[in-house]
């Protein structure tokens, strides 16, 4: 990983700790607090002559029926330099996140009982729960995690930031992810933590 201090034009990928801004978020479902990046995704299985979760969702098969991103401006710090940066990734910037998610809900047919907040969650949007083979993925990147930004890096009345470039960058090879180079618009967010562990804190 390349040091905070050098050609602030190049698009530069390092690896660091987060800290929250002014508005840190909240997940949608575990109301996991201190977020910088929230995502919380249902999905539905098709199954013969099932409800589809969408125009195009085909027959047994999961379908995205759901879908819910949020990101805001968050500090990354290099404990080893004492550096600072502020990642300028709200208020409607370009954010390509990688972020592994993991299933917090998995309604199958022999467990067709919903818990009541679930329950209690699909309510609060309009989402029905009538005997439907249902799966609730939640990501995010909280104060603590250890994250990978790969933006340019600027300087602006003293303060260090990393913007999302003007043109799309390279991700480069993630074998651990089986992902081949690809180009992508905006800020490069990776975080690979474990969604159910705890992670340091700051």
């Amino acid at each position: 990983m390349c040091s905070l201090n050098v050609t602030f034009r190049t698009p530069k990928r390092r690896k660091e700790v987060v800290t929250c801004g002014s508005i840190p978020l909240e997940s949608s479902y575990q109301r996991v607090p201190r977020c910088v990046y929230v995502s919380t995704e249902l999905y539905e299985f098709r199954g013969l002559g099932g409800k589809s979760a969408h125009s195009k969702h085909r027959f047994f098969s999961w379908g995205s029926r759901h879908s819910e991103k949020f990101v805001v401006d968050f500090y990354i710090s290099d404990f080893q330099s004492g550096l600072r940066a502020l990642v300028k990734a709200g208020y409607g910037a370009k954010v390509s996140p990688f972020v592994r998610a993991a299933a917090v809900v998995d309604v199958k047919r022999e467990n067709i009982e919903l818990s009541s907040s679930f329950l209690r969650w699909l309510a609060d949007r309009n989402l029905s729960s009538d005997d439907r083979i249902m799966r609730l993925n939640e990501g995010y990147i909280k104060e603590g995690s250890t994250v990978s930004v790969m933006g340019v890096v600027r300087r602006h009345d003293n303060v260090l930031m990393i913007v999302p470039p003007q043109d799309p960058v390279s991700t480069g090879c993630q074998w651990l992810r089986c992902l081949l180079p690809t180009y992508v618009e905006g800020l490069v967010l990776t975080c690979d933590d474990n969604q159910n562990a705890d992670v340091v804190p700051v």
